[in-house]
């Protein structure tokens, strides 16, 4: 029997607890660990709750992806707009635990097409977003857009961290160290020093 349904402060609360729980256990132990039981002992609630707030799981993968995903829209947004922006973008795909969890949507979305289509329309939005950035902000370093693509520099600061990640993964971390260097020696030849990062830059 369906429990009786909640209102205000403690029904967003309760489904907020569920989508931190689920994606914490992503991170922890990878997407095949998140079932309703795990999410609710962790979440510390009946596991009648999490098809009661989401139906299914794949509707409860869903809301936890689309919620990363609209906060690092918003992350990178500030990002693209900082006096830093190359830095800014260099640091929010160099974000580890954001990299581990898209990976883990990768993987989940190879069998879960609603995950797929979900994915796709975000990464459009991304690079859009990005894009619409960029171009201004390297056209003003007086880089040649044929030379250094807009789209080409985009592929090239997040391929490298999410590459470097699961290497990372197998313990493997040769090269790292130099190629890091390489990509932040080149943003400091445009924008100088990278600047303190401040507190909107952190996970929720």
């Amino acid at each position: 029997m369906a429990p009786a349904r909640r209102n205000g402060a403690h029904d967003s609360e309760t489904r907020t607890a569920l989508l931190d729980a689920a994606e914490h256990l992503m991170l922890e132990e990878g997407y095949a660990a998140v079932t309703s039981r795990r999410v609710a002992a962790k979440a510390g609630v009946n596991a009648a709750l999490v098809y009661y707030y989401f139906g299914t799981m794949d509707e409860l993968f869903l809301a936890v992806f689309r919620r990363r995903a609209e906060w690092m829209l918003d992350r990178q947004a500030e990002a693209l707009a900082s006096e830093q922006p190359l830095w800014a973008l260099w640091d929010v795909s160099h974000d580890q635990a954001n990299t581990a969890l898209n990976l883990e949507f990768i993987a989940l979305g190879n069998h879960r097409k609603a995950i797929r289509v979900a994915a796709a329309d975000y990464s459009r939005r991304f690079r859009a977003q990005q894009l619409g950035a960029l171009s201004g902000v390297l056209k003003g370093y007086g880089l040649d857009p044929d030379v250094w693509p807009p789209e080409s520099v985009i592929l090239i600061l997040s391929s490298i961290s999410r590459f470097l990640l699961m290497e990372e993964a197998y313990d493997l971390d040769m090269g790292h160290e130099q190629t890091v260097a390489i990509v932040e020696r080149y943003l400091r030849s445009l924008e100088g020093e990278r600047r303190p990062r401040t507190p909107s830059d952190d996970v929720p």
